[in-house]
C-alpha cells in the first residue's frame, strides 16, 4: 500500500472514531497532496507525498516557535498535536551519526573544500538523504564538514 493510500485509509478511520483532532490535520495533509498533484500535473509518489509532509512538519516547527515567543501557548499544543500526527507519515530518520557520516563521505567525494562549495554539497547531500534525514541537521553538518 502507497504511503498516499495509508492517509487516506488513516482519514476513513479517524472519520469512524470521530478524532476531529486528527481527522483535521490528516485532511490537511490531503490538501496539500491534491493541490501538488493538480499544480504540476502529477501523480505522487512516495518521495513527494514525504516532501509535502517534511513541508508542513516545518511549518508547523516555525508556528510552534512562534507561538510560544507570543506566549499563546494553547496555539503552540494545537500546532504540537498536529506534529505529531504528521511524524507518524515519515520514514525512520537517520541519526546525528549516521547523518554526518553520509556529509563527510559526500564532502570527500565531490573534493569540496571551504565554505564556497556549501551549494554543490548540499544539492549532492538533498539528492541522496531527502526524505530520510532532517535537512536542518543535514545543513548544519554540512557547514561543520566543511568548515573544518
Amino acid at each position: 500500500m502507497s504511503l498516499k493510500d495509508q492517509i487516506t485509509e488513516d482519514m476513513k478511520s479517524a472519520m469512524r472514531a470521530k478524532d476531529s483532532e486528527r481527522l483535521g490535520t490528516i485532511r490537511l495533509l490531503l490538501a496539500a497532496m491534491k493541490q501538488k498533484e493538480v499544480d504540476e500535473r502529477v501523480t505522487l509518489d512516495d518521495a513527494a507525498v514525504i516532501a509535502i509532509v517534511d513541508k508542513l512538519i516545518k511549518q508547523r516547527k516555525d508556528s510552534i516557535t512562534a507561538f510560544e515567543g507570543a506566549g499563546r501557548q494553547d496555539l503552540a499544543d494545537k500546532e504540537k498535536a498536529e506534529l505529531a500526527v504528521l511524524q507518524a507519515y515519515l520514514p525512520t530518520r537517520m541519526s546525528e551519526a549516521e547523518i554526518l557520516q553520509a556529509v563527510q563521505a559526500i564532502v570527500a567525494e565531490l573534493g569540496a573544500k571551504g565554505p564556497g562549495d556549501m551549494g554543490k554539497v548540499m544539492g549532492a547531500v538533498k539528492a541522496r538523504l531527502a526524505g530520510k534525514a532532517d535537512m536542518g541537521q543535514v545543513s548544519a553538518a554540512v557547514k561543520a564538514a566543511l568548515a573544518g
